[in-house]
Parts: C-alpha cells; structure tokens; sequence
C-alpha cells in the first residue's frame, strides 16, 4: 500500500513539474510500461519526432534512447530537449562511421545515403535522408537514385533490399543488439508451445527469423496488425514493451515474447524517477551544436516531407 501511495506522489509530482516547466512527456513503446502510461504520447520514432516538432510545449520530454533526443533537438532548436538518462545508448546509432560514408561516395556517383533514424546527429549530417522502420520502403522507392547505401542496420537495409529489387541496395555492418538475439530456434520453440499462433517480426531481426514470420512491420505497424488481425495468439519478435500497448488495442488476444533477452537495457534505463528529477534540474539536455544541427536537419526535413 505504501507503495502504491508513493508511486501515486510521484506521478502527481511528475504532472505538476511538467505543467510547471511547459513540458510534454514523449516516450517510446519500448520505455518501462509506468512510463508509458504517464506519458502524453506514447509511439515509434517517426510519430514521436513528429509530435516534438508540432507540439506546441516550450520543453519536451523524451523518454528513449539518446539519438531520439538528438533527432527532437535538431527538429526544434528552439525548444528544451530533457532526457531523463542520457546515458541510455543505442549501440546499433554508433555502428557506422564518415570513413565508410565518404568511401562509398567516391566509389559511386549516383549514391544516396540512407539513414535510419537509430543514428546519431553526426551521421546524419552525413546523408541524404533519414528514414524510419514504417517509413523506409516508401521513401527508397522514392529516390530516383539507383545506389543506395542503407546506415546503420544492416537487417533492416536487407528487408529493403528484398522489397525493391530495381535499386542496388547495399548494407552496413550495423545490428539492433535486441532483435539479433531473437533467434528462430527460440521462435520454433514458442510456436510448439503455441501452435495456433502466428509469428509477427520487425525487420530489424535477422534474416531467419524474419523467414518464420507470418507479418513484418515497424512497432507501429505489429500493434495496428493485432488489433486488427483475426488471430487470438502471436509470437511477437520485438522488445516486450510494445506489450503494454497491443494489451491496449487487443486485451482479449495473447502475446509471447522470448523473455529477458529481447529487453532492451538502455530503454529500461528511463524511470519515474528520473523523469521526476530531469524535470527538476532541467537537466540534462539533448543538445546538438548549431552547425551540426542544421546539416543534420536537412535529410530529417526530407524524410517528413517525403512520408507525409
């Protein structure tokens, strides 16, 4: 019970400091489920980038990991960008480097860099245009380059590839350290637990475990399609804090993740705690300097253009 009342305070607290400091709270479908019922908006990449950028509060609040903050401050210099951990890293963000950008460029002319928005602000600014999970496709197939050199996650690069056969899609070395450890034996196990359920996938797994899957979509796309799907049971291949929303949209259907090591640690890092506190100290700060921020912008500005 004592629990529960403090939980209460601190939630209180929280929506007192945000009202007082003018703040939304955004926070991935990947954030601890407390997070994401108190946030404003809880969403994907793409949907969060967009709110930050139209919501008309002075101070954001992005619970995720640190490249959406970086993404949020790009797309709105003039606001206060709060992270409630910014040491809440994306390994797969730091897996490109300029060496290998630049090596590319001069080895073909009719080149786009394509980045995924699991980046940091510097490879950004080295690219063409940004993309997310959802987005992806439409905007390669968008491109009137023939070459496409796909940063940083070399899966999600495959999945493209596979789908637009008429570019020359090639890939980066990079990985999302969560989906590569879901592996299909582990999928093959559930389905013989669970033989009526169908097997859902982000693209960001490997090649095997997208070859099992019934369905491949972005966060987004995985909730939209169990909401309305006609299945009752799903092997959902993704980080198990999308859970707490497919509950939302679907409380009567069942879902089963491969457990503790599909987490994402660093997702996990975003607490009520810490929300309370950066709200406080106004601190810390995603901030990008001025000059890199308006290279970086440009492929960002291109991908909501594009994927209106």
């Amino acid at each position: 019970m004592a629990d529960n009342k403090n939980v209460f305070e601190l939630i209180s607290e929280i929506k007192e400091l945000a009202k007082k400091r003018d703040a939304v709270i955004l926070a991935h479908y990947y954030v601890n489920e407390d997070v994401q019922e108190i946030a404003d908006f809880v969403g994907d990449s793409y949907y969060l980038a967009k709110v930050a950028k139209s919501d008309p509060h002075k101070t954001v609040v992005f619970c995720g990991v640190t490249f959406m903050g970086e993404s949020a401050s790009i797309l709105n210099p003039d606001k206060t960008i709060l992270m409630p951990d910014d040491n809440a890293l994306c390994p797969m963000a730091l897996m490109v480097d300029q060496k290998k950008i630049e090596e590319m460029r001069n080895k073909y002319d009719d080149l786009a860099v394509v980045c995924y928005i699991n980046s940091m602000a510097d490879i950004k600014a080295l690219s063409d245009v940004c993309v997310t999970s959802s987005n992806a496709l439409k905007i390669v197939r968008s491109l009137p380059n023939k070459n496409i050199f796909f940063i940083p996650d070399g899966n999600l690069g495959r999945f493209v590839k596979d789908r637009i056969p008429q570019k020359n899609v090639m890939l980066n070395d990079g990985y999302c350290h969560v989906h590569t450890r879901i592996t299909a034996d582990e999928i093959k196990a559930l389905l013989e637990k669970h033989p009526q359920a169908k097997v859902i996938a982000h693209p960001e797994c490997t090649k095997e475990v997208c070859d099992l899957a019934d369905y491949l979509g972005s966060t987004k796309e995985l909730i939209e399609y169990v909401k309305d799907d006609e299945a009752s049971e799903y092997i959902v291949c993704t980080e198990p804090g999308v859970n707490y929303e497919m509950r939302n949209v679907a409380p009567d259907k069942k879902f089963y993740f491969i457990g503790a090591s599909g987490i994402c640690v660093n997702m996990k890092k975003v607490t009520l705690e810490k929300i309370r506190d950066c709200l406080k100290n106004m601190s810390p700060v995603a901030y990008v300097e001025k000059e890199r921020a308006k290279r970086a912008l440009k492929p960002l500005d291109r991908m909501l253009e594009i994927a209106k």
